[in-house]
């Protein structure tokens, strides 16, 4: 790998903004723990920056956007986990209303 390509750099940063989100989900969750004392499990928020971290570099490092199996698994995996969690907090914050 000589030379970095334009979808290399966009993928890494459309992964950058992705995790922005995630930590902001985070952060918002471990707010809501500490206000209302009910667990969210917003630590697992890490594990999904970090599954859907290896699709990305897997893709960076092998040049190719389509047909690696391993990236789509990750990123399906990924976008799981953080559909869990988010659908876990929605549950959490509007149970009593």
């Amino acid at each position: 790998m000589g030379s970095i390509t334009v979808h290399q750099i966009v993928t890494l940063y459309t992964w950058l903004g992705v995790s922005a989100l995630l930590v902001l989900l985070a952060l918002i969750a471990r707010f809501y723990q500490r206000l209302s004392g009910e667990r969210t499990h917003y630590l697992l928020f890490a594990l999904a920056i970090a599954v859907l971290a290896g699709a990305p570099i897997r893709q960076t490092v092998r040049d190719q956007l389509i047909g690696d199996a391993l990236a789509d698994l990750l990123a399906a995996a990924g976008g799981a986990i953080t559909g869990a969690l988010c659908i876990h907090i929605y549950r959490l914050m509007i149970r009593g209303r």
